[in-house]
């Protein structure tokens, strides 16, 4: 079977927006698919994956069966506004917006059942007014909410998924009016991705929405110049413009979402030095240290006790981790006088690339050898900690 190229169009569009849903899912569903909002939130994503399903089916099969579940996937979006929107805010909408939205998602679904389009555009039309009312409904909750009953992590989350109303709503209008816009595609799917980037992110430790933004932004821009640049040297004209900007942003997106998921899997699974932080047992500094021996990320760390630095002067030792507790290699705390030469001493001495003070009485060192490659601002950090709940311990014990 031979498609029109708006019919292959819509078919990838309506594929990567299934694809970005799924994958958001697929994060949720790793964090925990059953609480109470999260479950709220899979609603919401599982009646546009239906949707999104059907329009696929659609062009795939022609058979106007399908058009059931884009029409009942289009009905249940602004119940899953609402919900989720109670959900997040900790509030119940007004007796009156609960009426409105159950009614037109029974009235709505009712008529889903006549799949044909016969009855349009009137049901189109009210669907589409039915929808966007959900929408509105959803900012006006967010809009009025009482922030300081909610803490910054829920107002960020509130926001962060507000946003990608800008693009949504929008979007999702001009499927229905796509013959009055002479537009060759539908276009939601890539306010339902921005939707999944949005939340995506909020996986991530960000307490501005600035850097998901610019990040989309710097996708959409460089998506668009490459779609310009085709379209240019294929002659085409504007519709087939449109297709080809379309279909290069929703792929990006897509591939860009899975990247995210992943990197944020494997956050959450990495051997940090924060986990051994987290999971140690021992009831001493030594043993604490013996443990971080064997981690991965600085297997075969060497503690330094007492009798091994009997030939450096302890005094100058002392004042050294008393202005750095945790030394690098490449940026020593001194350079110069007696203090650079035990430095550089320490380093040739046991071949490390960090070294850090676990107790000055008597004084203990650990010493260990990162690649530069491996090593990061995060384990920086991990490594100040590290050496941080060592001497806490230490004076604990003392």
């Amino acid at each position: 079977m031979t498609l029109a190229a708006s019919d292959t169009g819509n078919l990838f569009l309506s594929l990567a927006a299934l694809a970005g849903l799924l994958i958001l899912q697929s994060v949720i569903g790793a964090r925990d698919p059953w609480a109470p909002l999260n479950r709220r939130f899979l609603l919401g994503l599982r009646a546009m994956a239906m949707l999104f399903a059907g329009r696929a089916l659609l062009v795939l099969t022609g058979w106007e069966f399908f058009r059931f579940f884009i029409l009942l996937g289009a009905t249940l979006i602004p119940l899953s506004v609402l919900l989720l929107a109670e959900g997040l805010l900790r509030r119940h909408a007004p007796q009156g917006v609960k009426y409105w939205v159950m009614g037109g998602t029974v009235v709505f679904s009712v008529l889903s059942f006549w799949w044909s389009n016969s009855i349009d555009p009137p049901r189109l039309i009210g669907l589409l007014a039915f929808q966007l009312s959900g929408f509105f409904i959803g900012a006006w909750l967010v809009l009025t909410r009482d922030k300081a009953s909610l803490t910054v992590a829920e107002n960020q989350t509130v926001e962060r998924l507000a946003l990608s109303l800008f693009l949504l709503v929008p979007f999702a209008a001009a499927d229905f009016l796509m013959v009055y816009l002479d537009l060759p595609a539908q276009i939601s799917p890539l306010g339902v991705l921005f939707l999944c980037w949005l939340a995506v992110s909020l996986g991530r430790s960000q307490s501005q929405h600035r850097a998901p933004l610019v990040s989309f932004f710097a996708i959409v821009l460089g998506a668009g110049l490459s779609g310009f640049v085709i379209a240019q040297m294929a002659g085409m004209d504007k519709d087939a413009t449109i297709l080809t900007l379309s279909v290069i942003l929703a792929a990006v997106l897509v591939a860009v979402l899975f990247i995210e998921a992943q990197t944020l899997r494997t956050e959450e699974q990495s051997q940090t030095l924060l986990r051994h932080l987290a999971e140690d047992r021992s009831r001493d500094a030594l043993g604490f240290l013996r443990g971080l021996q064997v981690h991965p990320l600085v297997e075969g760390a060497a503690l330094i006790e007492a009798p091994q630095l009997s030939d450096l002067d302890t005094n100058v030792l002392t004042h050294i981790f008393k202005v750095r507790p945790v030394l690098r290699r490449a940026d020593p705390p001194f350079t110069d006088g007696a203090e650079g030469d035990h430095i550089i001493h320490l380093f040739k001495m046991f071949n490390a690339s960090h070294i850090l003070l676990a107790d000055d009485a008597p004084i203990t060192l650990v010493a260990l050898s990162m690649p530069a490659l491996a090593t990061s601002p995060r384990a920086e950090l991990e490594l100040a900690a590290v050496q941080r709940m060592a001497r806490l311990m230490s004076k604990a014990k003392s």
